[in-house]
């Protein structure tokens, strides 16, 4: 049997084995923004699984960048050693090694989501690095009411976090990342300046849609001729805010046709990020946002959000609604999800593609109880 899911693709110089990533996915699990065994296992479990390409998640390219004291970090040298090492294991096993740059803007400093809020006794905070701070934004505006209220940024802030991207981004090459990912979504501080719901800006950076791109492609100017050529460089975005006022399909277009200008490869379609949001949630219900980019900007795609079945997988690429697959709740809960996929969709062949301490053993499982021949 043949299968779109599972065919190459390639982008500048990678080549990925498939169609199916991990999209990044926050841990809320390291100490000073440095990675650690937690990191390692997590993402390492994925390559044994089969997805072509992991992902690290939204890494903080300045210390106030982060959405919590437990997130990763790249903005200092000492960061790249144990990010490498994940590195080194995704690679060895078979999956390409991404990371999302990011920076949380004025939803940063907020509490990590399984506690409810800060809660940490001091015995807590000592253990996990706690760490709180106040966070920087387009406009002097909270997200929410539980929020800090931010910073607006000045031109000589805005250099600064423009800067510390670009040194990221030369820290992710030097740690020997495959591809990098600039985090411009999930109201997160460069969707914060493309959303009017929160750039409330009077001056060059607010108003009007060319306005509002402005940092956001300058940010991605900068990371792009930093970063290797033959590297890819995806751009994840929101495509709708799903709030009236603001940020519609068709404003993100225009800006995916000038993140394809500048060199950008991918277009990683996902949605929403503000309070007040009405957003269809359901099974596939971001796909059509990837098939919209993918057709107005005559880019690439990654489609994400509730994709959990095969077959729906296998038809977003073999119809051309995107070109890849993001998993991310779904990875979690199934870490094998491309070797079981390719057991639906390819047959025994499949069998093949399990590591090999694992391969030989689930074949003989499934042949005993009568799933394969």
């Amino acid at each position: 049997m043949t299968s779109t899911l599972f065919s190459p693709v390639t982008y500048r110089g990678l080549t990925l084995k498939n169609r199916v990533i991990v999209a990044p996915m926050c841990q809320y699990s390291a100490r000073h923004g440095f990675a650690n065994d937690w990191h390692l296992v997590h993402l390492g479990r994925f390559a044994l699984g089969g997805f072509s390409l992991v992902m690290a998640e939204a890494t903080a390219v300045t210390p106030e960048g982060r959405i919590s004291y437990g997130d990763l970090g790249l903005w200092e040298d000492g960061q790249i050693a144990p990010l490498q090492r994940i590195v080194e294991f995704l690679k060895h096993n078979g999956a390409a090694a991404g990371i999302q740059l990011a920076h949380a803007g004025r939803k940063a400093s907020a509490p990590v989501p399984w506690r409810g809020g800060f809660n940490e006794t001091e015995a807590e905070k000592a253990a996990l690095a706690f760490e709180s701070w106040s966070p920087v934004a387009p406009s002097a505006e909270k997200h929410t009411a539980s929020y800090a209220m931010p910073q607006a940024l000045d031109d000589a802030g805005l250099a600064r976090i423009r800067d510390a991207w670009v040194a990221s981004a030369r820290r992710a090459d030097t740690a020997g990342f495959d591809m990098i990912e600039l985090h411009s979504a999930h109201g997160y501080l460069l969707n914060q300046f493309l959303s009017p719901v929160a750039n409330k800006r009077s001056d060059s950076f607010g108003g009007s849609l060319e306005n509002r791109m402005r940092f956001p492609l300058s940010v991605a100017r900068a990371v792009r001729e930093a970063w290797p050529e033959h590297k890819p460089a995806f751009a994840r975005i929101s495509v709708t805010d799903w709030i009236e006022g603001g940020v519609t399909v068709e404003e993100s277009v225009t800006y995916a046709r000038a993140l394809k200008a500048l060199g950008y490869d991918v277009i990683d379609c996902s949605s929403s990020g503000f309070d007040g949001a009405k957003i269809p949630v359901g099974p596939l219900y971001q796909v059509p946002l990837a098939e919209a980019v993918r057709k107005g900007a005559d880019i690439p795609t990654a489609a994400v959000g509730l994709i959990t079945r095969p077959e729906d997988a296998e038809r977003i690429v073999a119809e051309g609604r995107a070109d890849l697959v993001a998993l991310a709740r779904q990875a979690l809960d199934d870490p094998n999800w491309p070797l079981h996929a390719m057991r639906s969709l390819i047959g025994a062949e499949g069998y093949g593609h399990w590591p090999l301490q694992a391969g030989y053993a689930v074949r003989a499982k499934d042949k005993a109880l009568g799933v394969t021949d």
